[in-house]
């Protein structure tokens, strides 16, 4: 018999943020173990269902006995199983314990080499047999970071389970998990439902959970429904929109209701990102906005309850509210009595770290480095030092206090309270940026000199003390520190050499705290997250190495050069330069070129001396075209040298007998590999 399964863990409140992935995890698991258990007919898949109480799965064309399958069990090799003509002990000893005589066995190979097979088939078992283990080693593998017990049991889960549904078709699938026996109901809505759902059919688990239970099992279907309440009730407002936020109220409610509410006016004196923050992180509400991004006095909220009057579930929600904006405005006021410059020396009594000293200590090297940084940029150096002096200052102000994710922003609303320039407060709330993928780069070079120093003074200080990332760890931010620099140096497009500010930055810390290798092992780290910054954008492995093999300097101009190298990859002529530029590189790995350049007067072949007069004639040209960021016109260029390359490695033989002759043809080598990696190491796209 084929028919759908129902399978329902009735849980206490699971983690709402954990929800989703839970309730995949789930229904997955089960899934494939059916499948490969071959209780699974044909292509069926599966619906995964979860609610903050309940985890469940239905699988449509699920059998209720197993097909007949062939089994077949490995026996001795025929030289092991048969001697002079006779069975072996060993042969013997195998038919007895598949209860035939030797001459049922088969022969079959089982990749290596030829043994003695006995195949049989076996009855299909019945789905009772199997289910309830499969559901409780799927419940094992679940993603949960600690399990609990409940009562007097030892039985252990992310939270207490109290009901147990496995129902085929109509038929109840008898077995215990987690010391719960299956049956054929469940709960329906904590308020709203009058208590026992009983479940008819497997395939009517969601309409009846909806109709009887007021439960919307479908977690999409639940966060589509609120997505346009929420829509549909903000009219002529936008919502502002936090996709994790509605992720999050989605796994909080079983039947959603969206009520909107307000709040005073007044308190939109308070920095909108502090109201915003306030409403989405402590209340989980949707704020409103008009359509030119300002924050309007309304919210909306996701109730789990549906009433005739919801005016009872408003106006608490308003009073909660109006006590955390209020908390809000006192911060805000509070934090303005003090100046953002008179706080800047009691960081001297925040500790950084305890090997890299204190947070002035921090902000005394950033401000050195910042400098340094506007100097080379041609940046307002006052505006960029007294950027770097307050940057840091907010982090003692209660606001910051009470929400961290606003550092920065809440010190350029400060900044431009306490009379500082446009320019430097605006400074102050991007030196944290980019603060994730995706975040925009900090706009003008005051802003990027902070957050670059800001940003290298966190990988030299921390890197420097053997803090390195390893796997997925990466508690201070560090790959994403590096991601940064490199997104602020390509993006904004900055004539600065990583090296040297790498170096500049090392020597802001005094001697013997950072390693004295740092610079050159923070490089080496962050040309790795280069390598992961092009592949996002689309370019191919030999590409990348083609410009990162050289060890560049510049990051802003390596977006230019591996557009170049993708031009002359399409060139006819790429291929069989590539392949030599690899050959050369492989003959001087094995033996170095002298010193100095080639001598002609050494020369013998016609083709070497071709070649010669080719580079020569070539290496103003490239070099011109390099000196001006032309590059794919200096690779162009280089298509040309093809001809006398092939002849050379045709007609030449590089590794002569006489000394000065040998040595003469690896310095020509030499001066070859030069040219052709002027750009990039073209070496890096031959196959």
């Amino acid at each position: 018999m084929t028919d759908t399964l129902l399978i329902e863990l009735l849980t206490e409140e699971l983690p709402p943020k954990s929800l989703n992935k839970l309730s995949d995890a789930f229904a997955s698991g089960i899934f494939n173990s059916l499948k490969a258990q071959g209780f699974v007919a044909g292509d069926a898949g599966f619906k995964a269902y979860a609610t903050p109480r309940r985890l469940a799965v239905v699988i449509p064309h699920v059998v209720a006995i197993q097909p007949e399958r062939e089994v077949e069990r490995k026996g001795p090799t025929l030289a092991a199983g048969m001697q002079n003509g006779q069975p072996t002990p060993a042969l013997l000893g195998f038919a007895r314990s598949c209860g035939v005589e030797v001459n049922a066995l088969a022969t079959a190979n089982d990749g290596r080499q030829e043994c003695y097979v006995f195949r049989s088939t076996k009855a299909g078992a019945a789905l009772a047999q199997h289910l309830a283990g499969m559901v409780a080693e799927t419940l094992k593998k679940l993603p949960v970071a600690r399990l609990m017990r409940w009562g007097d049991s030892d039985v252990e889960f992310v939270r207490p389970v109290h009901g147990l549904v496995m129902l085929h078709g109509d038929q109840l699938v008898p077995g215990e998990v987690l010391g719960l026996a299956s049956g054929k109901s469940t709960l329906g809505h904590r308020f709203l439902s009058t208590g026992v759902v009983g479940i008819a059919h497997a395939s009517d688990y969601a309409a009846t959970l909806m109709q009887v239970g007021h439960v919307m099992a479908g977690y999409a279907e639940r966060r589509a429904a609120i997505r346009a309440q929420l829509a549909a009730l903000a009219g002529d407002a936008q919502v502002l929109w936090d996709e994790a936020l509605l992720d999050e109220v989605t796994a909080l409610v079983e039947y959603p209701m969206v009520y909107a509410g307000t709040y005073s006016a007044d308190f939109l004196a308070v920095p909108q990102e502090c109201l915003i923050l306030s409403m989405k992180q402590n209340q989980k509400y949707f704020p409103l906005a008009d359509h030119n991004g300002k924050l309007l006095p309304r919210f909306l909220v996701v109730s789990n309850l549906k009433t005739d009057d919801p005016s009872h579930i408003i106006h608490g929600n308003q009073r909660v509210l109006r006590a955390r904006l209020s908390d809000a405005k006192f911060f805000f006021d509070q934090d303005r009595k003090i100046r953002l410059d008179a706080r800047v020396e009691k960081l001297a009594q925040v500790v950084y770290h305890n090997k890299l000293g204190s947070q002035l200590q921090r902000v005394e090297r950033i401000q050195k480095l910042a400098g340094s940084i506007a100097r080379l940029l041609h940046a307002d150096d006052a505006a960029v030092q007294r950027a770097a002096y307050l940057a840091k200052a907010d982090l003692l102000t209660d606001m910051v206090g009470e929400f961290p994710e606003l550092q920065g922003v809440m010190g350029a609303y400060y900044a431009r309270y306490d009379g500082e320039s446009d320019i430097v407060a605006s400074a102050i709330a991007a030196h944290y940026q980019p603060r994730f993928a995706g975040d925009a780069i900090p706009a003008g070079k005051v802003a990027a000199s902070v957050a670059l120093a800001d940003k290298l003074d966190t990988l030299i200080g921390i890197f420097g003390i053997g803090l390195i990332p390893t796997g997925d760890k990466d508690p201070f931010g560090l790959r994403r520190a590096a991601l940064g620099i490199l997104r602020i140096l390509v993006e904004a497009q900055l004539p600065l050499e990583l090296p040297q500010l790498l170096e500049q930055s090392r020597a802001t810390f005094p001697d013997g705290v950072v390693a004295d290798s740092v610079a050159v092992d923070v490089y080496t780290f962050m040309l790795e997250r280069m390598r992961g910054y092009l592949k996002e954008k689309g370019y191919q492995a030999g590409e990348i190495e083609a410009v990162l093999a050289g060890n560049p300097a510049r990051m802003d101009l390596i977006l230019a050069r591996i557009e170049a190298v993708q031009a002359f990859r399409k060139l006819p002529e790429a291929a069989a330069l590539a392949a030599a530029n690899k050959r050369i590189r492989n003959i001087l790995k094995k033996t170095a070129a002298p010193d100095g350049a080639a001598d002609i007067a050494l020369m013998q072949e016609a083709a070497e001396k071709a070649l010669f007069a080719t580079i020569n004639q070539l290496i103003p040209v490239v070099e011109s075209y390099a000196a001006n960021g032309d590059y794919a016109d200096a690779l162009t260029t280089l298509a040309s040298a093809r001809i006398g390359v092939d002849r050379f490695f045709d007609e030449v033989m590089v590794m002569a007998d006489e000394p000065l002759i040998r040595n003469n043809r690896l310095a020509l080598l030499s001066a070859l590999g030069r040219l052709m990696n002027r750009v990039a190491d073209i070496s890096a796209l031959s196959s």
